[in-house]
């Protein structure tokens, strides 16, 4: 990505409406990316699926939404985020509209790898808005854009209406309506990214695949990976299995372990904007220490084989996702900030396995529920992940300092 001062970085309202309609964008995507939670059930139903078909098609959107975010994140280099983030939204939309056609098992399955694409907007939006703002304030901003989180609680909330009035194939059906219109209004109203425009006004010619993986091959990349895996995986996983938890350790009716977990989903997801505010203001790796220290002390509780009361689960756990979606903030302030130049191929590294998370962790809690028999096995595991990226970001930082490579965005002040 080609370096621009702060005062070309922006004329008039363009960062402030790239990043709105980002925001936007990736709310009704992430809706769609999370729509077999709803629709998947009724589906079940009516093909006679088993619990391990149920799984795979759940998770196929899931997994092809992860692996798909280095292309996107790469292309959005390449071409302009403005291009690739359209095109993305209306590739889903197709995908999701011929779901709704779909009779038979495998055409639900091949639908869902075009559904996945809507979660690959993510790399998408966040290499097409860092360029817009300095780096000072790439924390809030992408704070605010991952907000867009929201959109699983939108479908949570709202397919169920829609799939009882008028069916599972009315969801899809208006679910890829509102992404065709959104990529509508999006490509009209935003601009291609200063660092898009810099480079074809100069005739650049784009980076080689070399040049863009490049960073892959520092440590540093991979322990960012292990961050983003325990922050954003680890708050999918939760919040897919929180349900299934409730009502097998306190017998809660599905009715309100699902309400109980959607609302585990809303702040969760609205707070990452909060956690981008805190990294510009107090650094990065403050809200990083903040946040492993906190999910150590809450794991290790909800760990424990004596288990605690329902009130104090909720509590915990509860706690547990507001310093998750502070991380999830704070691992991508560090992006920009260290690799300005490959923020689209280290971004989609970063976000796929964060992804991949979200589809690992939940089979992870199922097998050690059955070898263990303790359903407080999962949160020993997390316990596992937050203990070992604690580790390794404070030798990491101490080795850093020492050598005086540490990048002040993202420092402790």
């Amino acid at each position: 990505m080609t370096k621009i001062s702060t005062t070309d970085i922006s004329s008039g309202h363009e960062p402030e409406k790239a990043l709105w309609m980002s925001t936007l964008a990736f709310t009704i995507c992430f809706a769609v990316w999370t729509i077999f939670a709803i629709i998947g059930v009724r589906i079940k139903q009516d093909l006679g699926l088993t619990e391990a078909q149920f799984g795979l098609l759940v998770g196929t959107p899931i997994l092809t939404g992860s692996l798909v975010r280095i292309v996107l994140g790469i292309w959005t280099g390449r071409y302009g985020g403005r291009l690739v983030y359209t095109l993305t939204m209306l590739a889903s939309a197709v995908a999701t509209f011929l779901l709704s056609f779909a009779t038979t098992y495998p055409q639900m399955l091949l639908a869902g790898l075009g559904v996945g694409l809507a979660g690959g907007s993510f790399a998408v939006g966040v290499a097409y808005i860092s360029p817009f703002f300095p780096p000072q304030k790439q924390g809030t901003a992408l704070g605010i854009f991952g907000a867009g989180n929201v959109g699983a609680a939108v479908t949570k909330f709202v397919a169920p209406f829609v799939l009882l009035a008028w069916g599972w194939q009315a969801v899809a059906q208006i679910w890829a309506a509102a992404l065709v219109v959104m990529a509508i209004v999006f490509w009209f109203i935003t601009t291609d990214d200063p660092a898009y425009r810099a480079r074809r006004e100069k005739g650049a010619a784009p980076r080689s695949l070399a040049q863009e993986f490049a960073p892959l091959k520092n440590a540093q990349v991979w322990r960012f990976c292990l961050y983003y895996f325990f922050a954003f995986g680890g708050f999918v996983a939760l919040s897919l299995w929180l349900p299934r938890y409730l009502v097998g350790v306190y017998g809660f009716d599905l009715a309100a372990a699902g309400m109980i977990a959607a609302a585990y989903s809303i702040p969760g997801s609205i707070f990452r904007a909060f956690g981008g505010m805190l990294s510009d203001k107090k650094g990065a790796r403050s809200v990083m220490y903040w946040m492993f220290g906190v999910s150590a002390v809450s794991t290790l509780v909800l760990s424990l084989p004596v288990g605690v009361t329902p009130i104090v689960f909720i509590v915990v756990v509860f706690m547990l996702g507001f310093v998750m979606s502070l991380g999830k903030a704070a691992v991508y302030k560090h992006i920009p900030a260290y690799y300005p130049e490959s923020v689209g191929a280290v971004g989609g590294v970063v976000g796929m396995v964060g992804g991949l998370g979200g589809f690992i962790l939940p089979i992870a809690f199922g097998l050690l529920k059955d070898v263990t028999g303790l359903w407080s096995s999962c949160f020993l595991l997390l316990f596992a992940v937050v203990a070992v990226s604690l580790i390794w970001m404070h030798v990491s930082i101490k080795q850093m300092d020492r050598r005086g490579l540490s990048v002040s965005a993202v420092a402790a002040t």
